[in-house]
């Protein structure tokens, strides 16, 4: 997704330098030339013309929105920020989340980790403990 979407912003900066004046600057990603702001339909093929440039297929532009959200979640951005951000209202947000947020199998294993030592203590001592408890 990260090259799909780096692809897309060099083909903007060309479009950006065709049109010289008549660019109307915006933060948003996909911009119709020189009108602002695309609508939602008229990113996706771009995406997907940037994806199949890369050898890159099935690249959708929904898949970007749950990349944005889960990568929030993992810088440690709170919840209340990530929902203004992803632009659900409250009271929806919950489920969102829920929907939007992929958890990844590492943060999981950290927590478990964490876990067994607040439980059992440090790796380490674990290992020593069960050595001493096969002694005569």
């Amino acid at each position: 997704m990260v090259a799909v979407l780096r692809a897309h912003a060099e083909t903007q900066k060309r479009e950006r330098k065709a049109v010289g004046d008549l660019w109307a600057a915006s933060d948003y990603v996909f911009t119709k030339a020189a009108r602002g702001p695309a609508e939602p339909e008229h990113g996706l093929p771009r995406l997907e013309a940037a994806g199949g440039r890369r050898g890159i297929s099935g690249a959708r532009l929904h898949d970007a929105r749950h990349t944005a959200a889960t990568v929030l979640m993992l810088l440690g951005v709170p919840d209340r920020v990530i929902d203004q951000i992803m632009g659900w209202e409250p009271g929806t947000s919950a489920g969102m989340r829920a929907r939007y947020l992929h958890v990844p199998d590492a943060m999981l294993k950290d927590v478990a980790r964490k876990i067994a030592e607040v439980i059992w203590g440090p790796q380490e001592k674990l290992a020593v403990d069960k050595n001493h408890d096969n002694e005569p």
